[in-house]
């Protein structure tokens, strides 16, 4: 039973996008007052229509680049587009996005003193000369590429949030969150899961970049979610920043084959071109989490694809239904 002593509110910016409405689920679920903030540029009403109706849960149409006035006791920042595609259609109010949007929400926790979360990104790291990649690694990142400006934006977020606690004895706590996927995934927005997926479902050709041997590691959200609040229920001491992500390594070749094989799809395999800055490698060292927040990842990939793969094809056969509507 969740009473008024026990009770947060607690801000989520971004709270439509694909983490941030799983956040919401979830604190929602603990008991708590949310505040979810978007301005739906990459977000959804989808994604959280189904709070719509919860009393705790409320609503905002709000850009984090202007300031915001609210009385909260905790804040978890993730409002960024944070896909290729999306970050690099406005790379300016990208590098706004996260910035701004960071010293406004700074600003904010000072005020109210709230404890303020930052989701930051493996991105930090660049293509990493390091492999796998800790938390004391300072990265090799092209600052003037067509990544950076979700890239140094992130970083200099990050630089944001540790002068306001070294300046202002802020209470922060900084995630740097690794490839994650699962249902409310944007259906367009590049990222390799979502593409695979829902090229396999229509049995497009499954587009490889290079030679498909790059490396990811997946994350399923639930396991991501689960290390959000831990982080943000650790001792004030432990500030992070603070890999979060899954550990366990597959080629994109191999990606494509296991969706290939659970959607029992005839997709060929296309090879492209390897876009600019992208990594060869990408891999959490995650002793930090385990140790600090005794958090790893539980799903298993292929268990985590399956539920994916059957939002997409909700998703797709609702697209379906309202094509033929409008024929």
């Amino acid at each position: 039973m969740h009473n008024y002593n026990t009770r947060k509110r607690i801000l989520v910016t971004g709270g439509a996008g694909f983490l941030g409405s799983h956040l919401c689920d979830r604190l929602l679920d603990a008991g708590h007052d949310v505040l979810c903030v978007d301005n739906f540029f990459t977000g959804t009403k989808d994604n959280v229509k189904h709070l719509f109706d919860h009393p705790h849960f409320e609503l905002m149409r709000h850009d984090v680049t202007f300031p915001l006035y609210v009385e909260v006791d905790e804040i978890y920042n993730l409002a960024c587009p944070a896909s290729p595609i999306h970050y690099q259609h406005d790379p300016v109010q990208t590098t706004k996005t996260s910035v701004h949007g960071a010293i406004n929400m700074l600003g904010l926790a000072k005020r109210v003193k709230a404890r303020i979360f930052q989701a930051s990104t493996s991105e930090v790291y660049g293509d990493p000369e390091l492999h796998p990649q800790p938390e004391r690694y300072w990265g090799h990142v092209n600052p003037i590429g067509p990544r950076s400006c979700y890239d140094e934006g992130k970083r200099c977020a990050e630089t944001l949030f540790f002068d306001y606690q070294r300046q202002h004895a802020l209470d922060i706590k900084v995630a740097r969150i690794f490839n994650t996927y699962g249902p409310r995934m944007h259906p367009n927005d590049g990222r390799v899961v979502s593409n695979f997926i829902v090229q396999a479902l229509r049995n497009e050709p499954i587009t490889l970049y290079g030679d498909g041997n790059q490396s990811r590691s997946f994350c399923y959200v639930d396991d991501l979610i689960e290390g959000f609040l831990r982080l943000m229920q650790s001792p004030s001491g432990f500030t992070g920043p603070v890999n979060l992500g899954n550990p366990g390594e597959f080629t994109m070749i191999e990606l494509a084959e296991a969706i290939r094989d659970l959607t029992g799809s005839r997709s060929p395999l296309q090879h492209l071109p390897l876009p600019a800055d992208d990594p060869r490698q990408r891999q959490p060292d995650i002793r930090l989490a385990r140790e600090h927040l005794d958090w790893e990842p539980k799903v298993a990939l292929r268990e985590g694809l399956k539920p994916t793969i059957a939002y997409f094809e909700r998703l797709l056969a609702g697209d379906s239904k309202r094509d033929e509507a409008v024929a």
